[in-house]
């Protein structure tokens, strides 16, 4: 740290940034500031001045709020709090939540313009829910302190801050999330509301409860079982209560319909060798099933076995469906090095769904897929700035991006989730 970190700025913000934070100079100097909005004045300190591109800095007050400010949807996140006591998770819960999508909007555009050169009129859609962005998280993990107290960390940190409430989880989630009890020597606590059955309240590795009932305590008794169903539309998805799956309440949905459309029917071969890639326990691969018919052939591939043995399970009505456990890079690469010349044409035809980690598929998967010249590819992205790097990627090899959508997945946080059509450039 040098001489500028601890030190208070008065500065204006002017643009937003990725990651949750807003944008201001001081003396030239670029500074990411938390807590702020653009179009406001704020007394700020520094947090990290050892860049020599930017600083970093923490919003302590406003001088000059936004139109778009309100009072922060969660009180523990407060700007009244000091900033090392403001739980994190809700970075964007001061801000009118429509603006909040318009952010999002200008953090997805920005970089698909910087990165891939694409200029694009996305908008960010709302799903069901409160209009103030509450009540949508299935899943919140706790984190124990030294002392055995439950709560999120605080923002951009790993310090437990002890909570009241958590305004994000649905109804049944907040009724039994154990906020006022003690877990000495537990690492952190999952509370889990699936849509069919009982919510779970796992600590650690083991499960404590199946707590039904609004305001029952955990009682350390271990249930039967950890498998739990997840239902979208008319169709049941098993999975492990601690295995991923989309935290709002009306995700699953939404995505599903979002690649369902995404898809050009025009280009989709139900026989061919089509693959969705970080599968999961299905969701997607079902989605093409249920669009495309019984006669769909799909290879799913995820690193998780337990997760793979859920989605061989969840689209068994598919002949032509199988699940494989694998590193989808590995996955890849051999599938190039080995693929006959008859397997090589069946790739052609396909068409691949690719739902990476916030970290994106990155070069060396790209660079694969796009050696199996692939008719399309439906790329759902939770991170702008790792679709935008990965859309330039794919465009040095040939692909165009024809179709994007954008949802708000995540109420009251930065997080934005994308669903991207790319096509070779020579059939565009």
């Amino acid at each position: 740290m040098g001489e500028w970190s601890g030190r208070q700025v008065e500065i204006e913000v002017t643009n937003v940034a990725h990651g949750g934070v807003a944008v201001a100079r001081h003396e030239g100097r670029v500074i990411f500031v938390s807590d702020a909005i653009p179009g406001e004045t704020v007394l700020a300190r520094i947090t990290d001045d050892s860049k020599e591109s930017f600083w970093r800095a923490e919003t302590l007050s406003v001088v000059e709020a936004s139109e778009f400010r309100r009072p922060h949807i969660w009180p523990a996140a407060g700007i009244d709090r000091a900033p090392e006591d403001r739980a994190g998770g809700a970075e964007f819960g001061h801000i009118v939540t429509a603006h909040q999508r318009e952010l999002k909007r200008q953090v997805l555009a920005d970089s698909l313009q910087r990165m891939a050169g694409i200029q694009t009129d996305v908008t960010v859609d709302a799903l069901p829910g409160a209009e103030d962005g509450t009540g949508w998280r299935t899943r919140v993990r706790l984190h124990v302190a030294a002392d055995g107290r439950p709560g999120p960390y605080a923002a951009r940190s790993h310090r437990v801050i002890s909570v009241d409430d958590l305004p994000l989880a649905v109804p049944e989630l907040a009724a039994i999330a154990p906020l006022e009890e003690r877990f000495p020597g537990i690492d952190h606590i999952d509370v889990v509301v699936p849509s069919l059955g009982n919510p779970f309240v796992l600590t650690s590795g083991a499960q404590r409860t199946d707590a039904r009932k609004q305001g029952r305590k955990a009682t350390g008794q271990r249930p039967k079982a950890q498998r739990i169903l997840e239902r979208v539309g008319d169709r049941d998805f098993r999975l492990d209560a601690r295995g991923f799956w989309q935290v709002h309440r009306h995700a699953a949905q939404t995505l599903t319909t979002a690649v369902q459309e995404a898809v050009d029917a025009n280009r989709f071969d139900p026989r061919a060798a089509n693959l969705d890639l970080y599968g999961g326990v299905g969701l997607l691969a079902a989605a093409l099933g249920d669009r495309f018919g019984s006669a769909l052939r799909i290879t799913t591939v995820e690193s998780d076995p337990l997760a793979t043995d859920h989605a061989a399970e969840n689209l068994s009505e598919w002949v032509g469906a199988a699940a494989i456990t694998a590193r989808v890079e590995n996955y890849v690469t051999q599938l190039g090095a080995t693929a006959s010349s008859a397997e090589r044409d069946r790739l052609a035809r396909g068409s691949i769904v690719l739902d990476p980690p916030r970290s994106g598929a990155g070069k060396a998967v790209v660079r694969e897929i796009a050696a199996l010249r692939p008719a399309q590819v439906v790329y759902v992205a939770c991170d702008p700035v790792a679709l935008a790097r990965d859309v330039a990627l794919f465009g040095g090899f040939g692909y165009e991006l024809t179709r994007l959508r954008a949802f708000d997945l995540f109420p009251n946080t930065h997080h934005v989730e994308a669903v991207a059509t790319l096509v070779p450039a020579e059939v565009f």
